[in-house]
């Protein structure tokens, strides 16, 4: 019930059929996010894109200019020297074959994996369980890599993936509601950003149509589309 009535009037300071400048939308945000843990903050932008189609999936990989305020728990596929190194880099679980049986048995202790160009073979074996969540590594996206102490620091830093759903919609955390609200700011444009240069050439007429924030138990706040451009 409190839940509900903390809710009820945060909705009721938001004005649903207004789009909000940038600042002002995070503002709003911050002040409604009222709940007893750091609420994450989350974008979600409408594209004018059919994800259904190849030519026009969007997704890519942007290390936020202020960090997420989440620790990534990060798996990687790797083998002697290589595997040394992702351990030195602060990597969750490391490992080879008795990772990937791990994973066949339903224990998947890792937000982000990253592998090796040869631990492909095996990795793609696992593909009916890391692909449905978003977890299959990627060369596009820097998880296919020998450069593996990159790729971990940069997950642990701060970087997020950005994936279109069946709807065209992209949710992505940009930081938590106790981050100052310029940072905030400063990271949804870095994601906009990114997002905005990875239009697929097949996407036609408007690319971004709508755009909203909200944390993880406020109300949503739609954001004016111009705004973002800084």
């Amino acid at each position: 019930m409190a839940h509900n009535k903390r809710h009820a009037a945060a909705a009721s300071a938001v004005n649903r059929a207004r789009s909000y400048p940038l600042d002002e939308a995070i503002r709003l945000v911050k002040s409604n996010a009222r709940a007893k843990f750091d609420e994450t903050v989350e974008l979600s932008m409408n594209l004018g894109i059919d994800p259904r189609h190849a030519d026009q999936m969007v997704r890519g990989l942007i290390s936020l200019p202020n960090g997420t305020g989440k620790t990534l728990r990060i798996g990687v596929f790797a083998r002697g020297p290589k595997a040394e190194e992702a351990k030195a880099a602060g990597a969750d679980v490391v490992g080879a074959e008795d990772l990937a049986e791990l994973v066949q048995g339903g224990t998947i202790q890792f937000d982000r994996c990253i592998a090796t160009p040869d631990m492909m073979a095996l990795v793609g074996r696992l593909g009916k369980i890391l692909g449905p969540r978003g977890l299959m590594p990627n060369p596009k996206l820097g998880t296919v890599t020998m450069d593996v102490k990159g790729a971990v620091t940069a997950a642990k830093g701060g970087q997020v993936e950005f994936r279109a759903e069946k709807a065209g919609i992209i949710h992505a955390g940009i930081g938590k509601a106790s981050f100052d609200e310029a940072k905030l700011v400063e990271n949804a444009r870095a994601l906009v950003d990114a997002v905005q240069k990875a239009r697929p050439a097949g996407a036609k007429g408007t690319y971004v149509q709508k755009v909203a924030l909200s944390s993880s138990m406020g109300p949503g706040v739609r954001v004016d589309v111009a705004s973002l451009a800084g």
